[in-house]
């Protein structure tokens, strides 16, 4: 059977500015499933913050026409129909270490996250400076957070570390922690909050919402040349980039030059456009 997989970003492309799916879009993921199309979510929110996202729009997870969720960027895979992880990557301390030292050193503000599946919890730390997007995650995640401290310890293994950088930064200055930090999955994304603080994530080397697309696709030996990927930002960059097919909705970031941008955005079913232009649609079921 010549099956497809179709993956779509959550945040700026398949939730709209109201963070809600459209019916319509919802009504495009179940027409591409009844078709056996594999349909999946890739995310950069964790587990937790994903069931809270859905639960904000009263949105149950049985009734989300979707098989797998890619989330923390990729270092896990959630099989959403037998609510089960599939797939998990971390980074273990003495990586940790080295990592929170290049961004100490840089005077970024940061914070190291739990290893899968407890991965909302994570330990901060503020060098003092001004960076309101790094506080306002803070205090939305404010049980699960803890300051990190000279005698606070390391967590054995971490999903990822994370710094926020206030106002942006060029893409050079994003080249060039991806040269300091080779060996490392290094992802750069636009804040989900503020819409310009720059996030540099970084991750075990196989974690990448490409690398857990193509993990999915080997799984259904589907080839490459029958993905479809949908995306907003630098995240997806990756993804739309080995897709066989790749779609940028209208709002897509300044700078973004892969995939064909779409005439509409995420608030004008940006998803449901590029599902049907993709053609998967037209397939028998």
């Amino acid at each position: 059977m010549n099956r497809s997989l179709f993956v779509t970003d959550l945040d700026g492309t398949l939730f709209n500015d109201d963070r809600a799916i459209s019916e319509r879009d919802l009504d495009t993921l179940a027409r591409l499933r009844s078709k056996g199309v594999v349909v999946a979510v890739a995310t950069g929110r964790s587990i937790y913050s994903f069931h809270k996202a859905l639960a904000h729009i009263d949105l149950e997870k049985e009734l989300l026409p979707v098989d797998y969720l890619l989330f923390s960027t990729g270092a896990g895979i959630l099989d959403l129909k037998q609510d089960r992880i599939v797939r998990h990557l971390a980074i273990f301390q003495p990586d940790v270490k080295k990592i929170c030292t290049c961004f100490g050193k840089a005077g970024f503000d940061y914070m190291v996250h739990k290893a899968i599946p407890e991965t909302h919890f994570f330990l901060y730390r503020s060098h003092g400076n001004e960076n309101p997007d790094f506080h306002k995650r803070i205090s939305l995640y404010q049980s699960f957070a803890t300051p990190l401290q000279a005698d606070t310890l390391l967590y054995a293994s971490a999903t990822q570390v994370l710094a926020i950088v206030p106002h942006g930064l060029s893409l050079d200055q994003v080249a060039e922690w991806k040269s300091v930090l080779a060996g490392y999955s290094v992802i750069h994304a636009t804040s989900p909050l503020d819409h310009r603080s720059a996030w540099i994530e970084v991750f075990h080397p196989k974690a990448s919402k490409s690398q857990a697309a193509a993990w999915l696709a080997a799984r259904f030996q589907i080839p490459r040349t029958r993905v479809v990927a949908v995306g907003n930002d630098f995240n997806d960059q990756d993804l739309l980039e080995w897709a066989g097919q790749s779609f940028c909705v209208a709002n897509t970031v300044p700078g973004m030059n892969t995939g064909i941008l779409l005439s509409v955005s995420n608030n004008a079913h940006g998803v449901s456009r590029a599902a049907g232009m993709s053609g998967l649609l037209k397939a028998k079921s």
